[in-house]
């Protein structure tokens, strides 16, 4: 193998470390915005409560 194609790879291998490292962050995000803005309904729920009942959504509205 030259250097280039070694470099290829490493950056290659970088790049999905990176990705992969960071793929549930939209997901905390979004529940933490869900958590956020169910403590505005009418029925007041616990932050537990809240944070399953987001989470549930989410992943229904994912698939």
């Amino acid at each position: 193998m030259t250097i280039k194609n070694v470099l290829i790879v490493i950056f290659i291998m970088a790049g999905l470390y990176i990705v992969l490292g960071f793929r549930d962050h939209n997901f905390k995000r979004a529940i933490d915005a869900c958590v956020a803005g169910s403590q505005q309904l009418n029925q007041p729920m616990t932050k537990d409560e809240a944070k399953k009942f987001c989470e549930d959504q989410i992943k229904k509205n994912k698939n």
